[in-house]
């Protein structure tokens, strides 16, 4: 049996953390998809406009071996995005076990044999730093 995954994420300045968790995932199943944040939901979410538009994002995610499909992600809703593609697995950091709404992710997927899978945090780089390192240079300049 073919699982089919599912992770998503900005992966804007991507990076070392950003391959990892890409890889991770795809051990969780046979075949990935990856639902990449448009340029409007990061706004309304995090409040920041990506620094690499969202064509070259997908560009560069679609590129990664282990990656067999590049979604847009419109909603933060994964139950959502489950009702469309029934993916049997799905990947996302362990920063959000526990959470109110993972905790209801659980109990809904787990209704329809969707296994959660929490990915550690890995490494010291993230978009976040990298983007205030390119800040501070670009005032410096």
């Amino acid at each position: 049996m073919s699982l089919t995954g599912y992770t998503a994420g900005v992966f804007d300045l991507f990076h070392i953390g950003h391959l990892r968790h890409l890889e991770a995932a795809r051990r969780h199943c046979d075949r990935l998809i990856v639902g990449l944040t448009t340029d409007e939901l990061c706004t309304a979410y995090k409040h920041k406009v990506p620094v690499i538009p969202y064509e070259e994002r997908a560009a560069i995610v679609r590129a990664i071996r282990w990656v067999d499909e590049v979604i847009p992600q419109r909603s933060m809703d994964r139950w959502k995005v489950w009702e469309d593609r029934r993916f049997d697995v799905t990947v996302v950091g362990d920063d959000w076990e526990g959470s109110a709404l993972w905790d209801e992710y659980e109990r809904r997927f787990g209704q329809v044999g969707v296994k959660i899978v929490y990915l550690p945090y890995a490494g010291h780089t993230s978009s976040s730093l990298l983007r205030s390192v390119l800040q501070r240079l670009s005032g410096a300049a």
